[in-house]
Parts: structure tokens; C-alpha cells; sequence
């Protein structure tokens, strides 16, 4: 069963759930998430957080653009000059 908005401890995710109930079944604590973030608890502790694989592949393609984004916006600062190149010289 998931606990939503337990307030104990600072928990990054709406829905939380024991590892005993993990353990019993993850795949309903998944569904019954809906593609969130579950924080799992430790005598009331988060120790992790589960998300779903397609979720997972969200967050990482997200921190990839971001990487990205970085570098794009540090190489538009840089000042090079244009070389001059005749098409017969490639």
C-alpha cells in the first residue's frame, strides 16, 4: 500500500512505501504509482526512490539535453575565425 504525503522526513516523491510491501509486490506499487517516483521508506526514512524504467530513461535524457545545452551555450561564446575554404580544396 503506498502512503501519500507522509511528512516525517523530507520526501521527494507523492507516494512512499515500505520495503516489506516492495518486497511483496513491486510491479502493483508500480502501477499503482502511474509512472511516478516512489520514495521507499526505512523506518520511516527514504533510503530510495523507485521509478519505472521509462521514467528513468526520461530523467537521463533530460540531464543529457542539459549537458548538451551547456556545452552548445559555452562553444556560442567562443570567437574563432571563419576560414576561408574553396569548395575544390575539400
Amino acid at each position: 500500500m503506498l502512503n501519500k504525503g507522509l511528512n516525517m522526513n523530507q520526501i521527494l516523491s507523492d507516494c512512499s512505501t515500505s520495503i516489506t510491501e516492495l518486497k511483496r509486490n513491486p510491479n502493483a506499487l508500480l502501477e499503482e504509482a502511474d509512472g511516478m517516483p516512489i520514495a521507499i521508506l526505512n523506518h520511516n526514512k527514504p533510503i530510495a526512490y523507485l521509478v519505472p524504467a521509462d521514467t528513468y530513461e526520461i530523467f537521463l535524457n533530460l540531464l543529457e539535453d542539459k549537458q548538451l545545452a551547456k556545452i552548445i551555450e559555452s562553444r556560442r561564446n567562443e570567437h574563432s575565425k571563419a576560414i576561408k575554404v574553396k569548395f575544390n580544396d575539400l
